[in-house]
Parts: structure tokens; sequence; C-alpha cells
């Protein structure tokens, strides 16, 4: 999956640096506390995200690809790593985390782990932000690794966790040229 990221970082860029995610920022940030202080991107990829959160909180950045960890330091970002989700091993430390689209890219016999590796990430009362194209699917699609969810496929998920589902919402793809719905959930420890 990298070198899908590696061969076509510009053109990725380009196509989602821009997007409006202004629905998706409100229905994470209803359900922070007001206190939040800390945020988590992972798999900040263009660093959209990143910059729009870097605003009002300490962030924290994540991605696997070193592409991407170089760009989002040239775009100012600090505290940007590169690691993969699964090798976190944050405690602890973050108010909330924002997984968008990026969770998505891990295979279904580690999603578990991954996401009891975000709860314990965050501190007590903290919310997590995630979300997959909308559907039953696991495989690869142009280059990629794909898991798509429902909303029982991912509740079937978070009930071998601790989490708390506190919303799930499906919505259009924000990039203009794709047809695409999409599952967003905020989740709470």
């Amino acid at each position: 999956m990298n070198n899908y990221y590696k061969d076509n970082k510009d053109e990725f860029i380009e196509k989602t640096i821009n997007c409006d995610m202004s629905f998706q920022y409100n229905f994470f940030q209803k359900y922070l506390d007001n206190n939040a202080k800390t945020i988590l991107d992972i798999g900040f990829g263009s660093g959209r995200d990143s910059l729009y959160f870097s605003n009002k909180y300490e962030l924290y950045s994540i991605d696997p690809l070193k592409e991407f960890c170089e760009y989002g330091k040239s775009l100012g970002l600090k505290n940007v790593y590169c690691m993969k989700v699964q090798d976190m091993d944050y405690i602890d430390m973050f108010d909330g985390i924002w997984a968008c689209a990026s969770l998505l890219h891990v295979p279904s016999n580690e999603l578990v782990e991954v996401l009891n590796k975000c709860y314990i990430a965050l501190k007590e009362n903290g919310v997590m932000y995630c979300s997959f194209k909308y559907g039953e699917y696991e495989g690869e699609r142009n280059g990629r690794f794909f898991i798509d969810l429902n909303e029982e496929a991912f509740r079937k998920y978070i009930l071998k966790t601790k989490f708390k589902i506190l919303e799930i919402c499906i919505t259009e793809d924000v990039r203009p040229d794709r047809n695409e719905k999409w599952l967003n959930a905020v989740i709470k420890k």
C-alpha cells in the first residue's frame, strides 16, 4: 500500500488537501470535552486535517509514509511521526483521536488490536472519530488494501473493545469526482 501513496503522493495531496471536511470536523468536535487539549491524527496524508486541528489543539500526527511525514513537516506541522498505527504505544495521552479514512487500510484480523491501541492512547472519556468506505468488502482495490464497513460490521468490531459508540452517520464523499458513501463514527473511552 505504501507504494501506491508513494507513487501517487502529489496527486493524492492535490485531490484531498482542499476538501470541505467541516461536517466531519463538527461531528467529531461536538463530542470533544470543552477542555480538550491534545489530538492524534492517524494517517494524516495530505495534512489537511492536521492543519485544521493544529490551530486549536496540541496535535500529534502519524503516518507510515516517509514522504507524507516530510510533507507534513514542510507545512509547519509539529509532532510528526513516521509510524504505522499498529506500532503506536501511546498511553492516556490524547483527548481525541482523528482517524479519517485511515483505519480502512487495516486488515480485519488487526482492526480490534488497533482499536484497542487507540483506546489505551486516549485519556479517560476521550473520543475518537473514524471513517470507512461504506459497504461490505475486504481486499485490494486499485493498488491499495481496503476494509469497507457498514453499521452492523462496525458494531461487531466495537463490541470486541471497551469503546462505546456515541454516533454513526453515513455521508457522501467530499471529493467532487467520487460517488461513494462513507461510514463516520464517534466512539468514546
